[in-house]
């Protein structure tokens, strides 16, 4: 959809977000930044599997590593018996800034497909969303001139920043999904946010429940893919 909407046109769409925008307020903050961390991988012949790094945040690593949606990935990748390893490589508190910074290290030669899930901390703080859009473009573009490909998990922030910037934010992750051919995860948290039974303690983090549900989710997308 184009950004340039008549306002009346944009500000309803915006009436229908903000429900779904406000559960995210702390989706991906309130950690203090580390090192990533790689989840187990199944052991085989390393000529013969290739691997899916996920790229992301606090929402990577919740609850836990091994309990996080990148693990669960991994399951249905197993039982599927398919010939791929997960990397998690989520880092609490990063924005997409950051995960430009970090990515080069990550791709290396056996990577096949890059999970992109960043984006929800540079809301929080209210980066400016053409920020947002030339950080993703910049991830995706280093991995496709390698040929790996991209899977973009879509984010969503609240209006904190204003009802305008909220509507903005959202529009960055499909415009930039369409401008390189990659596939969207509409909403990383569909299902989980707002649900206390999917959460943590701090309302906002899935627990081992909701890394579960947010596998299933990102599994709808990534499961062609591989």
């Amino acid at each position: 959809m184009a950004n340039r909407q008549p306002a009346l046109y944009i500000r309803s769409i915006g009436r229908c977000l903000s429900f779904l925008i406000v559960v995210v307020f702390c989706a991906a903050c309130g950690s203090t930044p580390s090192s990533p961390s790689v989840s187990p991988s199944p052991p085989a012949s390393p000529a013969a599997v290739q691997r899916v790094v996920v790229l992301g945040d606090s929402l990577a690593v919740s609850p836990s590593v091994d309990q996080s949606f990148p693990a669960r990935l991994q399951t249905r990748i197993a039982a599927a018996a398919l010939r791929w390893a997960v990397t998690n490589a989520g880092v609490s508190g990063d924005t997409t800034s950051e995960g430009v910074r970090r990515l080069e290290p990550l791709l290396t030669g056996d990577v096949g497909i890059l999970v992109l899930e960043l984006g929800a901390n540079d809301g929080l703080r209210g980066l400016p969303p053409a920020t947002v859009d030339d950080n993703l473009s910049a991830i995706i573009t280093v991995a496709q001139r390698r040929n790996i490909r991209v899977l973009l998990c879509g984010m969503e922030t609240p209006p904190t920043h204003g009802l305008d910037y909220s509507i903005a934010f959202h529009f960055v992750f499909p415009s930039v999904a369409q401008r390189f051919a990659v596939p969207l995860v509409p909403f990383l948290l569909n299902g989980v946010a707002l649900d206390p039974e999917l959460n943590g303690a701090d309302g906002v983090h899935p627990n081992a429940a909701g890394a579960e549900r947010i596998a299933e989710t990102v599994w709808t997308y990534l499961r062609p893919m591989l």
